[in-house]
């Protein structure tokens, strides 16, 4: 047997007034995933109590892990993907680029900055900011990283939970506080170089960790595959879980992305491997910019160019195939909660069902992500 899960990032919401008191979820025209529903659905909860309820955590979940018992930090495996080696007492930090003005959060992702664009800029901090003791590493768009040799953990707020709020009264609080507003501070003036032709006028960094560790996905399932995503955190989580992480020319973290590409790589893994994790973003971005049009423009894409060549895939493979959410990102807080998630497993059931919230109704639910595991990978 071959098994496939769909990953759709910030899919699950609350219900929307302007949406006849429905979820776009509810709202959207997803056929596809409404097939899928015709096997076992429910709810699962990502967010272990006590953690927060970030696309780490929960998409550690969503893989079949526990959380609690390997994460450090959503930087550190972010590290992982881009092959960044951290020593024992070495901590990474996220570092966004984007747009505060008069001390407002204004945009957590600097306008969406083209990777090219962040490249320069993270080249002209590592030349500026002269700290013999930190590094820079570029990634995709806004999403860098930070390096701080024999460096301090903190206590540090995601960006794109602050949009539109004063920032001041999110900086760092711990006893990395006063070094982490400095280079905050130094990388504000550096940005003002002419080379910067981009709506980026800081960095936030966020997310600290120190380097994890977990068993493999083969000693906890009996399984190899690989994980499909444009996005450092979700290569970070196949590196660490000694999954294949294959480049997909043309995925972007966003609603352009190369779907047909993600799902030839999936493909190739199925027959290859024999598991695939497909990991689409495009859904969240629109949740934290507020964009209802466009979050359920993104779930509709994620219905015609994910669900549906995953249930053709099944025409050749014994194929197993989970839907669902790592966490909502409702459009009214425009950043993610601790909500538990729907799912549907599918295994060439026929019929139909509404994919949305509600199959908690009228489903099971399952307590953490080794349940979810667990239940998905029974046959094995």
């Amino acid at each position: 047997m071959k098994y496939l899960i769909l990953l759709g990032d910030g899919m699950a919401d609350y219900k929307i007034k302007e949406l006849d008191n429905k979820t776009p979820l509810e709202y959207a025209n997803t056929p596809y995933m409404d097939k899928l529903a015709s096997g076992t659905v429910g709810l699962l909860k990502t967010v272990p109590d006590g953690l927060p309820p970030g696309s780490d955590v929960a998409n550690l979940s969503a893989i079949g892990y526990n959380p609690k018992q390997i994460y450090t930090g959503r930087a550190p495996i972010e590290a992982l993907a881009k092959n960044i080696a951290l020593g024992p007492d070495d901590v990474a930090y996220r570092c966004n680029f984007v747009t505060i003005e008069n001390d407002i959060m204004k945009d957590f992702s600097a306008s969406h900055i083209s990777s090219d664009d962040a490249k320069k800029l993270i080249d002209l901090l590592n030349e500026q900011l002269k700290l013999d003791n930190i590094k820079f590493f570029a990634g995709v768009s806004y999403r860098n990283l930070m390096v701080w040799k024999n460096g301090k953990t903190d206590s540090t707020t995601p960006p794109h939970d602050i949009t539109d709020k004063n920032i001041n009264d999110y900086l760092p609080k711990g006893e990395a506080r006063n070094e982490l507003i400095k280079i905050m501070q130094m990388a504000k003036e550096i940005l003002k170089n002419p080379i910067n032709n981009t709506s980026a006028n800081a960095i936030w960094l966020w997310g600290e960790g120190k380097a994890p560790k977990a068993p493999s996905y083969r000693e906890v399932y009996g399984i190899n595959g690989a994980v499909i995503s444009a996005v450092d955190l979700m290569k970070g989580i196949g590196k660490l879980l000694k999954l294949e992480t294959p480049y997909v020319e043309g995925a972007t973290g966003f609603i352009d992305t190369n779907y047909d590409g993600k799902m030839k790589a999936a493909y190739n893994a199925l027959k290859e491997l024999g598991f695939a994790y497909v990991h689409i973003e495009a859904p969240d971005e629109a949740g934290h910019m507020g964009d209802l049009e466009l979050k359920i423009k993104a779930i509709e894409l994620f219905d015609k160019n994910i669900a549906a060549p995953a249930i053709e895939f099944a025409k050749e493979f014994d194929l197993k195939i989970a839907c669902l959410p790592d966490h909502p990102t409702p459009i009214s807080l425009k950043t993610h909660t601790s909500d538990p998630v729907p799912f549907a497993i599918w295994h060439g059931q026929s019929g139909s069902k509404k994919y949305c919230e509600d199959l908690g109704k009228i489903g099971i639910f399952l307590e953490n992500g080794t349940e979810f595991g667990k239940f998905f990978f029974k046959d094995t």
